[in-house]
């Protein structure tokens, strides 16, 4: 049979698979053993899982991803989730539709210590919905602007996305972490417009909070100075180059441990939960990633990458054109099928036609994080709305996905400028590293 053929099927297969609810890295394993047991032989296909698997697991790179996920959860575990939003509330809840606007800081600022969208969405949502529900806003407003608010989480350092497509294709974590702050910074400005333009004028859908003073300002800002102190030591480190990916991971770690005894909030059991939930992301993300491994040495066998490379470049379009469509094609899986499966599964594809086009792959991980963020609250997988969904139980489902259509706006508002204007992404990455 035709390896192509035999790729198209694989798949298929693993599509199938995936709607089976078989877990997706098992999945990969096993579509890509026996595709390329098919293709090469059952001796070298076994010769290949048993490698990559060890080769994988034990790569001292993938480090990274436990230690920056540990320092998510370490940072939840400490109350800095809650400090955030207190902070953010005090500073921007008088104004129009403040509670929204202190929502999405918060948001944005727990990002800077948790690269997970999932995990900002439920963390903030459960501090400041109850904060919303009180001073009466509407349902639709309030779930929307938190599954929205919570996607910010993988755009800005640190991010398990940019670590997971910088190792897939051996690109500068650093550089990769440099060019999503613009972009969060941009997205961040753009949600609180979209809040003011959508919801401000309301008073009945998204009223204004509680009055404070500046010194309760001031004094707000002073709360939270100590985990801007860990970004800047963490990721500001990294970007000078005191330490590598690795160390910085590390230094933020042992910071948000230290900082939570410091605040007297990290007791024994939540030291075991955090870490019991950190071991938990970690082993999901490196078993993705060792198996999308060998996955992608299938695909590699089947040349379909290097025939889609081909036939791509007898497109009469423009490269633009290309891009658009690749963008499509990632919404669209976007909305059936997780954001790190789809990414593990798709740049083993996609990638080398990236590199043919001469699209500069850092630009590209930066542009696919922006769909991912998409994906992650539009229907039927939206997974960051299924979170608030679990925050707020009583919500209807649509009502959510409802909320969530003014800051969608946004994204693609942001996606095209980042798709006509790449120096948005990359204009730090070059400061940083001439």
């Amino acid at each position: 049979m035709d390896p192509v053929v035999v790729g198209l099927l694989g798949i298929v297969l693993l599509l199938v698979l995936f709607l089976l609810n078989m877990p997706v890295s098992f999945a990969m394993a096993f579509v890509g053993f026996v595709g390329f047991g098919y293709l090469v032989g059952w001796e070298a296909s076994m010769s290949l899982l048993v490698s990559d698997l060890f080769s994988q697991l034990s790569n001292y790179p993938l480090n990274v991803i436990v230690l920056f996920v540990l320092m998510g959860s370490f940072a939840f575990a400490a109350g800095m989730s809650g400090r955030l939003y207190d902070s953010a509330n005090k500073i921007a809840g008088k104004l129009p539709a403040g509670l929204a606007v202190a929502t999405i800081l918060a948001c944005s600022g727990f990002a800077a210590i948790c690269g997970s969208t999932a995990a900002t969405a439920a963390t903030i949502g459960r501090v400041s919905l109850p904060e919303m529900q009180r001073f009466g806003y509407s349902r639709r407003m309030a779930t929307g602007c938190i599954a929205s608010a919570g996607s910010i989480g993988i755009l800005i350092p640190p991010s398990t996305i940019f670590i997971v497509y910088g190792i897939l294709t051996e690109q500068s974590i650093g550089s990769l972490f440099a060019a999503g702050i613009l972009p969060g910074l941009v997205l961040t400005i753009l949600f609180v417009l979209t809040v003011f333009a959508a919801f401000g004028l309301s008073k009945d859908t998204a009223p204004s909070g509680q009055k404070y003073t500046v010194l309760d300002k001031l004094k707000a800002l002073w709360r939270i100075a100590d985990i801007f102190l860990l970004f800047a030591l963490s990721i500001g480190g990294m970007f000078l180059g005191w330490y590598s990916p690795n160390q910085a991971a590390g230094v933020g770690a042992a910071g948000a441990l230290i900082l939570g005894m410091i605040h007297r909030e990290l007791t024994w059991k939540k030291f075991f939960t955090a870490a019991r939930e950190g071991l938990r992301t970690s082993c999901m993300i490196m078993m993705l990633i060792a198996c999308a491994s060998v996955f992608g040495k299938f695909m590699a066998v089947t040349t379909i990458p290097a025939n889609l490379s081909i036939w791509v470049s007898e497109l009469q379009l423009p490269n633009i054109g290309i891009m658009v469509l690749i963008c499509i094609f990632f919404f669209i899986g976007g909305c059936f099928i997780d954001a790190m499966a789809l990414i593990m599964l798709t740049i083993p594809i996609i990638y080398p036609v990236i590199l043919q086009m001469n699209y500069d792959p850092i630009w590209f991980g930066v542009v696919i994080v922006l769909i991912s963020q998409i994906a992650v609250v539009t229907p039927p997988v939206g997974i960051n709305v299924y979170v608030v969904k679990g925050i707020a139980p009583k919500v209807p489902i649509e009502t959510i996905f409802r909320g969530t259509f003014p800051f969608l706006v946004a994204m693609v508002v942001l996606l095209g400028g980042v798709l006509i204007f790449p120096e948005l992404v990359l204009w730090l990455p070059r400061q940083l590293n001439p």
